[in-house]
């Protein structure tokens, strides 16, 4: 455990000491942008659109947008949360 603790902070170490070194053309940046961006919006939509293998009920994805929204237009992280289990629930309840 420790061997794997060293590791990765060293992993992590190793981005802002190198970041000086290394450069990327601007193309090569805009598309490593996006490609995050990217990523992220197909994590959010699996976890929100499927539930073990097979399509979550329609109130996952509305607890799911509810949270978005509210974090979008800068909500606190605890009230985006509350508002979108609140929203699945009720959902969920009717």
């Amino acid at each position: 455990m420790l061997v794997l603790a060293v590791g990765t902070y060293l992993l992590r170490l190793s981005g802002p000491l190198l970041r000086t070194r290394v450069s990327f053309p601007p193309s090569a940046e805009r598309l490593l942008d996006v490609a995050a961006v990217v990523l992220l919006t197909a994590l959010v939509a699996v976890t929100a659109l499927t539930e073990g293998g097979g399509p979550a009920d329609a109130a996952r994805p509305a607890g799911v947008l509810v949270g978005g929204v509210l974090a979008w237009r800068k909500a606190s992280f605890m009230v985006a949360v509350l508002a979108a289990a609140a929203t699945t629930a009720v959902l969920r309840l009717i």
